[in-house]
C-alpha cells in the first residue's frame, strides 16, 4: 500500500500540473545577447562626412560649459581653447580622450543573478523615465505620486523581459523636490533586486546616490552599480547641474549615459545628416569630459532624437527620420567604440491605442536593428514622455519578449531542421501529434502573457475585452502576486537611517 501511495505521489497527476501552472513565479530573463546582425544603414562615405563635420563643429563652433569654471579649467589643461564659457576642442582631441572609455562594462545588481553587461552584442531593457503624470484605466491622467512610483518599481520587478529597474519611472510630485530622490532610490533598492539608475537633478543628489549605494553594496570597491542619464542641453550646451552629476559619477566609476535631447527642427537641423553631426559632436565632448574626470570611467553614447510636427510644434515619434537617425547613431557609436543607448516604446498618443502601438513598434524594432545596448523607456511611455501609463507598461513589457526572440536568431541544428518530422508526417498528414511537435511545442513559439487569441465566441462570452482592459487586469494580477525580494535587515536599517538623517537636515522645497 505504501508503494502504491509513493507511485501516486511521484506521478503528480492533473492537480499537481494545475498547481504548477497557477503558482506565482517571478521570472527574470537574462539581458539579451544578439545573434543577429546590426543594420548598417548609412554608407561609409556618409559616416566619414559626419565624423569630419563633427570635428569641425567642435573646433570652429565649440560647445558651452556654463556656470562651471572648474570644467573650463580642465578643458584648458587638456589642450582646448576657451573663450568665455565656449570651449573649442582641437581636431582629434575629443576622439583621443574618448578612447579611454570602455567598450563594455558590467552593472552590478544587489542580486548578482541580475547583473547586466552593457555593450558589445548585449541589449539591456529599462522602463520609462521622467514623466510627471501617470495614467491608468480607472483614474485617468493625473500627477504622479510616490505610491505610483512604487507600483511601477514592483511592476518592473515582476516583468520577466525587463532587465533593469530604471530611474525616475515617474516623478512623485507629492514628495518635496529636494527629498524625493531619496524615496525613489529606496524604492529601487528595497522593492526590486534588479540594477537601477541614480539621481542627476543636482550634484548633491548624485552624491547621495553614491553614498546610499555604498551602504547597499557594503562598499563600492570601484564596482559600477548605477547607470545615470546625463542629458545635454542641445544645441551644444552642457549645464552645471548635469555636468556636476557627471563629475560625481565618473569620479566614483559609475556609468553615465551621455545623451543629447534633440527634437529635430528645434534643437538640431531638419536633415538626418545634420542632426547626426550635432549628436556626434555633443556626445564626443561629453564623453571626453567624463574621461578627463576619470580615464576609464564607463559611459554610454546616447541619442534621444525625434522630429517635430511643423504644424503644431509637438514632437513626433515612430517616424522614418527618427529611425534613420537611430540606425546612423548606432553605426557612429560602434566606430567610436562605445556602448549605445537609444530607442524605446516611444509614441505621441494620449492613450494606449492604435497610434501608440504603431509608433511604439516602429521605435522598438529600430532599436533592435540599430544595435542599441541600453534601451531606456522600453515600456510605459505615453504622450511624448509626459505620462507613465500602467496599462501601456505591461503591454510594452509583454512585447519586449519579441525582441528577445528576434535577437536570438534562427537555429539551424538537427532539431531545428526537423527532417524527422517531415519524414514522419509525409504528404497529406499533419504535425500536431508527431514526435517532433510533442518534444518542442512548449518552447517552439513565443507566447504572450497578455494578448487575446481565443475564438470570437469565447472572447465575447468573457466580456469582449479590448487590450487596455486586459492590460488593466494584468497590472492588478502582477501587483497582487508581487513578492518583495529579501534584503539584509541591517542594510535596510542603515538605509532608513541615512534617508531619515538627510531629510531632517533640510527644509522641504517644492521648486
Amino acid at each position: 500500500m505504501s508503494e502504491t501511495r509513493a507511485r501516486r505521489t511521484r506521478g503528480g497527476g492533473g492537480a499537481a500540473r494545475r498547481a504548477e501552472r497557477t503558482a506565482v513565479r517571478i521570472e527574470a530573463a537574462k539581458f539579451i545577447t544578439r545573434n543577429t546582425p546590426n543594420l548598417e544603414y548609412l554608407s561609409e562615405e556618409a559616416l566619414e562626412i559626419i565624423e569630419a563635420n563633427a570635428e569641425t563643429v567642435l573646433e570652429e563652433v565649440g560647445v558651452n560649459f556654463v556656470d562651471n569654471p572648474a570644467a573650463l579649467q580642465r578643458w584648458r589643461d587638456a589642450g582646448a581653447t576657451v573663450h568665455g564659457e565656449r570651449v573649442h576642442i582641437p581636431r582629434g582631441l575629443a576622439r583621443k580622450l574618448c578612447a579611454t572609455a570602455p567598450g563594455s562594462f558590467t552593472q552590478h545588481a544587489r542580486n548578482p543573478e541580475r547583473n547586466v553587461e552593457v555593450g558589445g552584442k548585449g541589449l539591456v531593457l529599462a522602463p520609462v523615465y521622467g514623466p510627471p503624470f501617470v495614467r491608468d484605466a480607472a483614474g485617468g491622467r493625473r500627477y504622479a505620486t510616490l505610491e505610483d512610483f512604487q507600483k511601477f518599481v514592483k511592476l518592473g520587478y515582476m516583468s520577466k523581459w525587463l532587465h533593469h529597474s530604471g530611474g525616475t519611472v515617474c516623478e512623485p510630485t507629492d514628495v518635496p523636490v529636494n527629498k524625493r530622490h531619496l524615496d525613489m532610490l529606496m524604492a529601487h533598492m528595497t522593492l526590486s533586486d534588479k540594477p537601477f539608475m541614480g539621481s542627476v537633478t543636482e550634484p548633491v543628489r548624485a552624491q547621495d546616490s553614491v553614498e546610499m549605494c555604498d551602504i547597499l553594496f557594503g562598499g563600492l570597491n570601484d564596482r559600477t552599480v548605477m547607470t545615470s542619464l546625463i542629458n545635454i542641453n542641445s544645441p551644444l550646451t552642457f549645464d552645471s547641474t548635469m555636468m556636476g552629476a557627471l563629475e560625481i559619477y565618473a569620479a566614483a566609476n559609475q556609468a553615465c549615459i551621455i545623451s543629447p535631447f534633440i527634437v529635430g527642427g528645434a534643437m538640431a537641423p531638419v536633415s538626418v545628416i545634420g542632426t547626426l553631426t550635432q549628436v556626434l559632436a555633443e556626445v564626443m565632448a561629453g564623453v571626453a569630459y567624463s574621461q578627463i574626470i576619470r580615464p576609464g570611467a564607463p559611459v554610454i553614447m546616447g541619442a534621444f532624437v525625434t522630429s517635430i510636427d511643423m504644424n503644431s510644434g509637438a514632437p513626433t515619434f515612430g517616424t522614418p527620420e527618427a529611425s534613420q537617425i537611430t540606425y546612423g547613431a548606432g553605426q557612429l557609436a560602434r566606430r567610436l567604440g562605445l556602448p549605445y543607448r537609444s530607442a524605446g516604446s516611444f509614441c505621441g498618443s494620449k492613450l494606449p491605442d492604435a497610434q501608440a502601438a504603431y509608433e511604439t513598434a516602429n521605435s522598438l524594432n529600430a532599436g533592435l536593428l540599430s544595435g542599441v545596448n541600453f534601451m531606456l523607456h522600453a515600456c510605459g511611455w505615453l504622450e511624448g514622455g509626459l505620462v507613465s501609463s500602467f496599462e501601456k507598461f505591461v503591454m510594452d513589457a509583454d512585447q519586449l519578449g519579441i525582441l528577445h526572440s528576434m535577437a536570438a536568431g534562427v537555429a539551424h541544428d538537427e532539431n531545428a531542421q526537423a527532417l524527422d518530422a517531415i519524414r514522419e508526417v509525409g504528404p497529406g498528414g499533419h504535425y500536431l501529434g508527431c514526435a517532433h511537435t510533442q518534444a518542442n511545442f512548449k518552447n517552439a513559439f513565443w507566447r504572450t502573457d497578455l494578448l487575446d487569441y481565443k475564438p470570437f465566441e469565447t472572447w465575447q462570452d468573457e466580456g469582449a475585452q479590448d487590450t487596455v482592459a486586459l492590460a488593466a487586469r494584468r497590472v492588478e494580477k502582477l501587483l497582487g502576486d508581487y513578492q518583495q525580494p529579501a534584503l539584509d535587515p541591517a542594510i535596510k536599517e542603515a538605509l532608513d537611517a541615512y534617508v531619515t538623517e538627510k531629510k531632517a537636515s533640510m527644509p522641504d522645497a517644492f521648486i
